[in-house]
């Protein structure tokens, strides 16, 4: 059945697996085109229909990018992530051409959402800061239902859909012979390394578990790694890469935290292990005197050892947010959309080793009603209950009316697009 008024998306690329596909064809069925450009052979293994494969080199992808919206009437773009580097390209030509842009990320709040925000995500958000903006905008909104069923997901399908795509963009190379990932390592390294990942679980574990029952009932500070190769920590933080990030946290600990505290290091679930953590954790906390008191666990329920914490140390981490739904003070160190004042603590690093300062609920209450409201669509990547209530979803946010804007108060803390 056809919308009163038809609308042109353009896809780049998206999150490993069928969801753009998907969404395209729920699109198509509401009576809208859906378009898609190729950047590299993944690209096309998640994309089983026609499309437009961009074979040129990076210098020329801004112009091409520019024919291909005016030639065919694009309104809307869609991407998953705003920064890497062909995506940071294209949201400037598309802001220059008044196209609407549409932003999927993981979720802000996990786990069962996702994001998909307008403009821009995290550090390139255009919500405020503002904690009365929220609680105005809020009080306007219908309550939410506090406890909803979790939605499936399976790590054999994250690793089935990783592999499938990185496959492809191998074995297609000479097909996109310009293309360069965005991530710092190859395919081939990231596979052997994360062999290898699997091969040592159980010892890693053992481990985890042994350093787990020494910290567990000691009051501590949790540190959750986040990937060095992520955008929010080499585009949306000032330290460019996660070894920084650590020493900088590890360093004010040592010199700042009370004597009988300790600190919590968590590996992310998703590394796949070419950085030595654990070594580079155990060798910091050598150099500030505190190898007694700082704890690495490779392998633990996150949701566990925020719970038990004196407080989270983070620089953007979604585990932020995880912390907050518990009522835990959360130190942010970069760009955040949940750095608002009274929900993330706002002194500096080291007096929040003293004095951690709890969220004010109900502010954090209506931060994540309008986040939801505005920036999160219900649904989930890894199992087909998942991605249907994700497709319905998304398609409802993308037809809705566009809402106003947030007040331009928000612009001194929010940095400019990289490469705008």
């Amino acid at each position: 059945m056809a919308e009163a008024s038809a609308k042109t998306f353009l896809f780049l690329q998206g999150p490993h697996g069928p969801y753009f596909s998907m969404l395209a064809d729920a699109l198509r069925e509401r009576g809208h085109r859906a378009l898609r450009i190729n950047i590299n052979g993944g690209d096309k293994v998640d994309w089983p229909g026609e499309a437009t494969d961009y074979r040129g080199t990076f210098r020329n992808w801004p112009l091409f990018f520019d024919d291909f919206i005016v030639n065919h009437g694009v309104t809307d773009l869609i991407l998953y992530g705003d920064c890497r580097p062909y995506h940071t390209s294209a949201h400037g030509m598309a802001r220059l051409r008044d196209l609407r842009v549409h932003v999927v990320e993981e979720g802000y709040i996990r786990p069962d959402f996702m994001t998909l925000q307008d403009d821009g995500v995290n550090g390139n958000s255009t919500l405020p800061l503002d904690p009365k903006w929220y609680l105005e905008e809020a009080s306007a909104l219908p309550a939410q239902e506090e406890v909803l069923p979790q939605i499936p997901s399976t790590f054999r399908a994250r690793a089935r859909n990783t592999m499938r795509n990185g496959l492809a963009a191998a074995l297609m190379r000479p097909i996109f012979p310009f293309y360069n990932t965005h991530r710092p390592h190859s395919f081939l390294m990231e596979s052997a390394a994360w062999c290898w990942k699997l091969i040592m679980r159980k010892s890693h574990e053992r481990r985890s578990r042994a350093e787990w029952e020494k910290i567990k009932d000691q009051p501590y500070f949790t540190l959750p790694l986040q990937l060095n190769s992520d955008y929010q920590i080499r585009i949306h933080s000032p330290f460019g890469n996660m070894r920084a990030a650590l020493r900088f946290v590890i360093k004010s600990f040592a010199q700042h935290a009370p004597d009988h505290v300790s600190l919590v290091v968590k590996r992310h679930p998703l590394d796949a292990g070419l950085v030595g953590w654990d070594r580079l954790t155990r060798r910091l906390a050598h150099h500030y005197g505190v190898a007694d008191r700082v704890i690495y666990l490779a392998d633990w329920d996150i949701a566990d050892v925020v719970g038990k914490s004196l407080g989270v140390v983070t620089v953007n981490s979604t585990v932020g947010t995880l912390a907050l739904n518990v009522g835990k003070p959360v130190m942010v160190l970069g760009h955040a959309v949940y750095k608002v004042p009274g929900v993330a603590y706002t002194g500096s690093l080291d007096d929040f080793w003293q004095r951690p300062k709890a969220p004010d609920l109900q502010l954090y209450a209506a931060f994540r009603r309008v986040l939801i409201e505005r920036c999160l669509v219900r649904g989930g990547l890894l199992s087909d209950e998942g991605l249907h209530m994700l497709v319905g979803n998304s398609v409802a946010r993308l037809l809705a009316h566009r809402r106003s804007k947030a007040p331009d108060m928000l612009t001194e803390r929010r940095p400019r697009l990289v490469g705008s």
